[in-house]
């Protein structure tokens, strides 16, 4: 009967109602690529945190993975989360079933600062691990706040500071500390090591499709871990390098056990701050990169989100910031929406909390993972020059000089510590030039912004600014945010009796010199 209606000259039904559109799904088959990525960077950053912490500082084990590795994890998980929601929010909003959440964690050239910069200091001037722990904690807190405040003038920031001066201080950080340290750990197991850093460039340099079509991160540490435990196990170590505890519950929870440590973490504010202006920076970077894939996030909801999650996780016994990742376009090409962050954000905080990590610390050899590192710190340099102006290269070079002296002041220490001796044992030009590796390394980071910021303004011929910034590395210098002749950096009163004047007003008059020549060569210019 219904074909022979249709059929007939009778006036035809109203056409049926168009199905509501369905929501957008937020998880993808891509998410998987996704997850493995981002969260095994994030493991990896926990890894090696508790590894240094644990093996070169001797911090106790307890301490680390109980109270700093699940703070420090408490913020992966937050900003992963909000993250999620955001994009979300953005798919209903737009009704695009393609959008791609921003991929957060844990921020690693802050990672390798505090440790090197802030934690381990302390640990070998006091010898008090919680003391460091606590002076850790302000500095993340102080980092946190900081963001709060740049969030709402990060446009503003981004035109005043030049990309050299902020790249390239974070270049310097990454090929010297990042890059080149991991690198010895890699050859002191050179068949894990080099194996695992050869699988990692081939997947992410040479494009090399890894079997089953695995991440090249994951690939590689796959590879090394394979041959590490192949080589323990004909070597017959088996049974005793495996000595895996039971995992604990190690929850996370505010504490103000920090307040007493206020006056010793001043000193090391100077080398965690100038990471917070880095990451928001880097912030809005990442947000323009997500805007030119095709995703349209608000800079300030980006930028509170890392704020907030950093203060919470400072709060809660972390020790390192968290910040969104370079890679949003990588992480689209993947096919990953937003399902990947959650899920990240799940697995590492909730795996911190239930003590997994300790059983990754234990299973993981340091050399395996290290290459991961050694690949991120060539990938940061490279950035550096490649997204500076060419004529900028040299500002971009001149940052690095500062780090180096930091790491050359990190691996006297540690050798020094070996032969049972301290830098006050030094006598004639070994103590002199020791002196003046911790003059230029102490403030590292400052140094080099303020170093390339004032070589940009003299390569544009902007003499005036290059005169106020190097008036402000006077000032820095009177007080010791830069230059600090002092052990660990510390900071000090120009007028104080125990003021290191000797050194500090030479170089504070130096920088003072060289800004009046500046501003008469702008008058000349004029």
């Amino acid at each position: 009967m219904s074909a022979s209606r249709r059929g007939s000259s009778s006036p035809a039904a109203p056409p049926p109602t168009p199905a509501e559109p369905r929501a957008p799904r937020w998880i993808a088959a891509g998410d998987v690529n996704g997850f493995l990525g981002l969260a095994l960077d994030n493991v990896t950053n926990l890894v090696i945190l508790a590894s240094l912490l644990i093996g070169v500082f001797g911090f106790p084990a307890d301490l680390v993975l109980g109270r700093m590795v699940p703070g420090t994890a408490l913020g992966v998980l937050i900003g992963d989360v909000v993250y999620t929601g955001l994009a979300v929010r953005l798919m209903r909003l737009s009704g695009r079933a393609d959008v791609t959440a921003m991929p957060f964690g844990i921020d690693t050239p802050t990672l390798f600062a505090m440790v090197f910069g802030v934690l381990g200091p302390v640990k070998v001037a006091t010898g008090d691990a919680v003391l460091a722990w606590k002076v850790g904690m302000i500095a993340t807190l102080a980092i946190g706040i900081v963001k709060v405040a740049l969030a709402f003038a990060g446009d503003w920031t981004r035109r005043v500071v030049p990309r050299a001066a902020l790249l390239g201080s974070i270049a310097g950080v990454a090929i010297l500390l990042i890059a080149f340290l991991p690198m010895l750990k890699l050859l002191r197991e050179p068949l894990v090591g080099l194996v695992a850093l050869g699988v990692l460039l081939l997947a992410l340099l040479g494009h090399v499709r890894m079997p089953l079509g695995l991440p090249g991160a994951f690939a590689a540490v796959l590879a090394g871990t394979v041959v590490h435990w192949l080589g323990v196990w004909l070597a017959g170590r088996l049974p005793h390098a495996i000595a895996v505890g039971t995992p604990g519950i190690a929850l996370p929870w505010p504490t103000l056990v920090w307040i007493d440590a206020l006056d010793v973490a001043l000193p090391y504010l100077s080398v965690a701050l100038p990471f917070a202006l880095v990451t928001i920076i880097g912030g809005i970077d990442n947000t323009e990169s997500a805007a030119a894939a095709g995703d349209e996030y608000r800079a300030r909801d980006v930028l509170m989100t890392e704020a907030l999650a950093t203060i919470v996780a400072g709060l809660c016994g972390g020790v390192v910031q968290n910040t969104p990742y370079i890679g949003h376009p990588a992480y689209k090409a993947m096919g990953a929406r937003a399902g990947y962050t959650l899920a990240t954000g799940l697995v590492i905080g909730v795996g911190a909390a239930v003590g997994v990590l300790s059983l990754l610390v234990t299973l993981l050899p340091e050399a395996a993972v290290a290459p991961i590192l050694v690949f991120i710190g060539l990938e940061i340099t490279a950035q550096a020059f490649l997204a500076s102006p060419p004529r900028h290269g040299a500002a971009v070079a001149l940052t690095f000089v500062p780090v180096a002296a930091a790491v050359v002041v990190i691996q006297l220490g540690g050798v020094l510590g070996a032969l049972g001796k301290t830098p006050g044992d030094l006598r004639g030009d070994a103590a002199l030039t020791y002196g003046t590796l911790l003059v230029l390394g102490n403030g590292f980071i400052l140094t080099a912004v303020l170093w390339g910021w004032a070589l940009v303004t003299m390569i544009e011929r902007r003499f005036l600014l290059t005169a106020a910034v190097l008036a402000v590395a006077s000032l820095a210098t009177l007080v010791g945010l830069v230059h600090s002749p002092l052990p660990g950096g510390a900071v000090f009163w120009p007028w104080a009796e125990s003021a290191p004047r000797a050194t500090a007003l030479p170089l504070a008059g130096a920088y003072g010199v060289l800004a009046a020549v500046c501003a008469a060569a702008s008058l000349q210019r004029r």
